[in-house]
């Protein structure tokens, strides 16, 4: 009888996953759950038949190009994959899959509680009262803004994007106006009642929220510019659940200071874990620690998805979610 191909989890994952993982595969926990340095990673491409990264692993030519590689997939805890390269991981024959769909409706719960955080005013009232510096209610304490009959601009239309747009519209009331790589079928942008605008210049400036929903990499990075920002409306608002380098955080903290947007409500950042030192002292950005699927029911089935690539992948089957 084989040995089992050996599997190493880059990062901690539920007892549920884990549990069903190690009945198929010799796996090796990250037990103390922090994230990997090049040199580990480069390591276990020698030890292990497959590794299980997450976005904190930076898998680059560095580490793939270990000596006497063993590695043949990257099975990745995500549905982004920016993270990976991919080209030099398709020179090498390294296979690489990751795990779309099952964390699209729980990004996009997300998203909308970042808009009613931030329109609402919900995260600089917490601390107003947590500070103890509450006085009471009264008819013009903290107004915000409704979203009812607003548009919702969002910058890419793939799967969460579309979710967030039929929340909005059902449940706010919302407006759908949407950019994207390429325009989405008739059939579609009738489901959304979405109207598409060609150009991100224009989405910007006509919109009242603007949500990110595309992918990183070279060519969305800082598309959200001190010029766009500049061109967004004094009452607008924008929302990151994507990836953080698609917003130039400088130039984003320039602009709330100045009280040229009127808010921001982030799940992502430029340099995670650091967050840029100018929002922290903002009252009008709400701020928070990448939960986008972070729910037990989806980091389960994100898990499960990892699991059901390897088990396809090491019986010989095509992947389910291929990437490279």
């Amino acid at each position: 009888m084989s040995a089992r191909p050996r599997i190493l989890l880059t990062r901690r994952w539920t007892a549920e996953v884990e549990k069903h993982l190690a009945q198929h595969f010799d796996v090796t926990l990250n037990e103390g759950d922090v994230p990997m340095g090049a040199a580990q990673l480069r390591a276990a491409m020698s030890q292990f038949d497959a590794i299980c990264p997450t976005v904190t692993d930076r898998i680059d030519r560095e580490v793939m190009s270990a000596p006497d590689r063993r590695v043949r997939l990257i099975g990745n805890f995500g549905v982004g994959f920016n993270h990976i390269d991919i080209e030099v991981a398709r020179e090498l024959g390294i296979s690489v899959s990751n795990t779309p769909d099952v964390l699209t409706d729980t990004t996009a719960d997300l998203a909308i509680l970042l808009m009613l955080m931030v329109t609402r005013r919900a995260g600089e009232g917490e601390r107003e009262l947590r500070g103890g510096k509450w006085t009471g209610w009264r008819p013009t304490h903290m107004m915000g803004q409704s979203l009812a009959g607003k548009t919702l601009g969002l910058i890419g239309f793939g799967r969460i994007a579309q979710s967030t747009a039929r929340k909005a519209r059902l449940a706010l009331d919302m407006r759908i106006a949407y950019n994207g790589r390429r325009r989405a079928s008739q059939a579609v942008e009738a489901e959304h009642q979405a109207t598409f605008i060609d150009s991100v210049d224009e989405l910007v400036a006509t919109c009242d929220v603007i949500s990110l929903h595309c992918p990183g990499g070279a060519a969305t990075h800082h598309l959200i510019s001190a010029e766009r920002l500049r061109r967004m409306k004094p009452s607008a608002v924008l929302i990151n659940t994507a990836r953080g380098p698609v917003v130039d955080e400088a130039a984003l903290v320039e602009a709330l200071q100045a009280r040229r947007i009127a808010g921001a409500g982030l799940d992502v950042y430029e340099a995670e874990p650091k967050v840029h030192p100018g929002l922290l002292s903002l009252d009008n950005v709400v701020l928070l620690p990448h939960l986008g699927s972070a729910t037990q029911e989806t980091r389960t089935d994100m898990g499960m998805r990892v699991a059901q690539n390897l088990e396809a992948f090491f019986a010989g089957r095509p992947l389910r979610d291929p990437v490279a």
